[in-house]
């Protein structure tokens, strides 16, 4: 199959079958998506989400965050993982919104990655689901999901992955396909025992493919 036919497949399906696809984070302001972006790394949705409701009451914008240290943080998200560096990012990225930002979350992608806390991933996912920038931010789930199926080829790193997805996904539909990528990683293509059986796309699925040309 031809990567191009593998793409038309599988961006018509969810085109079709979820044509709405957003964050499963909670958040009321680009400022609270930040935050919860960050403490996100390497942990769960649920869990950031059972966690930030107490910690927003507690520092409800930047400039409130940015009066508090990472000790005075720290108790709020104690119960996710790297709380001691998220602590101390959170502190320091709030202090430069306030100082350089007049306390607002900056749209431009490159003033954001010099936030504490914020890399690559953070910036585009911010970017791509406030002012719908036309980015793939590529987490875990994205890097899978997208070799696995074969969206990408010999990709080894976050930004070989994202550059392949951009250079064939329609620009204007890579803020969608990004939770595309990401839902259909949590769900269906899940790390271990990926329910393929029921899998919309499989009919364009590298690893099912291959896996049933061995039967």
């Amino acid at each position: 199959m031809r990567i191009n036919e593998r793409y038309e497949g599988v961006i018509a399906y969810f085109q079709e079958a979820m044509p709405v696809a957003e964050s499963e984070l909670n958040y009321r302001n680009p400022f609270e998506l930040l935050v919860a972006v960050i403490l996100s790394a390497q942990c769960t949705d649920k869990r950031v989400n059972l966690t930030t409701p107490a910690l927003f009451e507690a520092y409800p914008t930047a400039e409130a965050m940015a009066e508090a240290t990472a000790e005075d943080i720290f108790p709020y998200i104690r119960s996710i993982s790297y709380p001691n560096n998220k602590a101390r990012h959170l502190a320091a990225m709030s202090r430069m919104l306030v100082e350089e930002f007049g306390g607002q979350v900056p749209s431009d992608l490159d003033a954001l990655q010099r936030l504490p806390g914020v890399g690559r991933k953070t910036a585009n996912v911010i970017g791509a689901v406030i002012w719908q920038k036309e980015v793939m931010p590529v987490d875990t789930h994205v890097f899978r999901v997208a070799a696995r199926i074969g969206l990408t080829r010999g990709a080894k790193t976050p930004l070989q992955t994202e550059l392949q997805l951009e250079r064939h996904i329609p620009s204007h539909l890579l803020p969608i396909a990004h939770h595309w990528l990401i839902l259909h990683g949590r769900y269906v293509c899940t790390a271990r025992s990926p329910k393929c059986e029921k899998c919309g796309i499989k009919g364009f699925c590298r690893h099912f493919l291959a896996q049933k040309a061995e039967k």
